[in-house]
């Protein structure tokens, strides 16, 4: 080849190349300027206040749930959302009904608690502090007594990981607890707080049917019963609860911005809908639906559309297990309605862990270090965001079965230091809301999701060659 056809080869490489360039500057200043203007917007305190003021707590299945999702379709369609649709699904529900709980005996005394099932039980308390220690227990110990786990109080994080360790043992306990014979099961709330606020939350099915009676006590209570057992005195309680399942249904609320030149590939933005039936559900989870609903909404205000379809999604029956497959839960539902579809979803995160302020990103594996990261982390730093080499696998519990078919995570990580102050009580309520912190979350949801909208990147091929890379050395 001569040095003319060399030269201009080389020119003509870089007149090719430049658009792209330039198409992936202009996306960056985009991307800055949709994330200032959502700063100032106020759709997302305007959604939550609206939502926990109308309907309050929204169990799942419940008729406030129902009425909720109605209402938030018509939110987006005048939000300019296109293709809004409601994904019913059968459910079984929960009511919580009344409930009571006391400590009879030498030292009688009320307890403050919430209930799951139904109750009308008094019975002698034996104490573990794992579950370990109690599936380590002889039946004859526990057999016709309350069994009480107390792992002691829940560390406050900033990554809320102290949760998953305690929440398990609120999840499996009741099962162990009736496998061996026991009358009920009870346990510390889950929860960071100190408060006489008991903090509530689902158990499993065993066999798809419900165990044995099980109650929450608040920190106060719990150290009150744990101080009594330690003094060597015998300790029982009187439970009583006229909570029920019933057969209901939940719905999932979808809506779309399309996308302008590749309107088939699918970012979800996912949150819930559904919340416990204490509070008004203001941090777990409205605050998530405000967040991608106006984060969506500001970039569709810049008249800006990007190439990629944005989805919102506002799951039903995030929060309580269920005794089959067929029944629950949204995110669930939505993976499996959509078939060959699912190979399209791009990406997919997850709003629900309050409205506090977004500190880190993680990305799918394969995308560290990566231009697009670089970029993102450009658009983030100016409002606190750090990328972060931390690879995000998991997503959420409504967009985490997207995972296994093969859609990639991203992760805005939230400072959850007070989130377990709240969650799950009668302390879940607009008023926690720091309408500050709330509008940076949109930001960068909102920075963040243009960048991926208008761009080309495929995380999918991205995790593939991360995965591949150790056998390829």
């Amino acid at each position: 080849m001569s040095l003319r056809l060399l030269t201009v080869s080389a020119l003509a490489l870089g007149l090719v190349a430049a658009p792209a360039v330039a198409q992936d500057a202009r996306t960056e200043a985009q991307a800055a300027a949709i994330r200032d203007a959502a700063l100032k917007a106020n759709v997302a305190l305007d959604y939550v206040t609206q939502i926990t003021t109308r309907f309050g707590p929204r169990p799942a299945g419940s008729r406030a749930e129902q009425q909720a999702a109605a209402w938030a379709a018509d939110y987006l369609r005048a939000q300019g959302f296109q293709n809004v649709r409601i994904e019913e699904f059968p459910l079984v529900g929960w009511e919580r009904g009344e409930d009571s709980g006391a400590i009879v005996g030498a030292h009688p005394q009320p307890l403050v608690l919430p209930a799951t099932p139904r109750g009308g039980i008094e019975a002698d308390v034996v104490r573990f502090t794992t579950l370990d220690e109690l599936r380590a227990a002889p039946d004859a110990s526990v057999r016709g007594k309350i069994v009480y786990v107390d792992l002691g109080q829940m560390h406050a994080m900033q990554d809320g990981s102290g949760y998953g360790p305690q929440t398990r043992v609120r999840g499996a306990g009741p099962g162990v607890a009736a496998a061996k014979g026991a009358a009920a099961f009870i346990l510390r709330s889950v929860g960071s707080d100190e408060n006489r606020l008991p903090h509530t939350g689902t158990t499993q099915y065993v066999d798809g049917k419900a165990t044995v009676p099980s109650f929450a006590l608040s920190a106060p209570d719990a150290d009150q019963v744990s101080r009594l057992i330690a003094l060597g005195e015998p300790v029982r309680l009187r439970l009583s609860s006229t909570a029920r399942t019933y057969q209901t249904h939940s719905q999932n609320v979808i809506g779309d911005l399309p996308g302008a030149t590749r309107p088939d590939e699918i970012i979800v933005l996912g949150s819930h809908m559904d919340s416990w039936d204490q509070g008004t559900g203001a941090i777990d989870d409205a605050a998530g639906g405000a967040i991608t609903i106006a984060a969506a909404k500001a970039i569709a205000a810049s008249g800006q559309r990007a190439a990629r379809t944005i989805r919102v999604v506002l799951y039903g029956s995030e929060e309580v297990a269920q005794p089959t497959r067929e029944t629950g839960n949204g995110g669930g539902v939505y993976a499996r309605n959509q078939g060959a579809a699912v190979e399209k979803h791009i990406i997919a995160g997850e709003s629900d862990f309050g409205a506090d302020r977004v500190y880190a990103l993680r990305l799918p594996a394969g995308a560290q270090g990566s231009d697009f990261q670089k970029a993102a982390n450009r658009v983030l730093y100016p409002i606190g965001v750090l990328s972060s080499s931390q690879v995000e696998t998991e997503g959420g519990v409504d967009v985490g079965p997207l995972g296994p078919l093969g859609v990639p995570f991203f992760g805005l990580a939230q400072d959850g230091t007070r989130y377990f102050d709240l969650h799950h009580t009668a302390n879940d309520t607009l008023d926690k809301i720091d309408p500050a912190q709330l509008s940076q979350n949109v930001a960068a949801w909102a920075g963040l999701v243009w960048l991926i909208a208008d761009s080309e990147v495929d995380f999918r091929a991205l995790r593939q060659a991360a995965a591949a890379a150790p056998s390829a050395r």
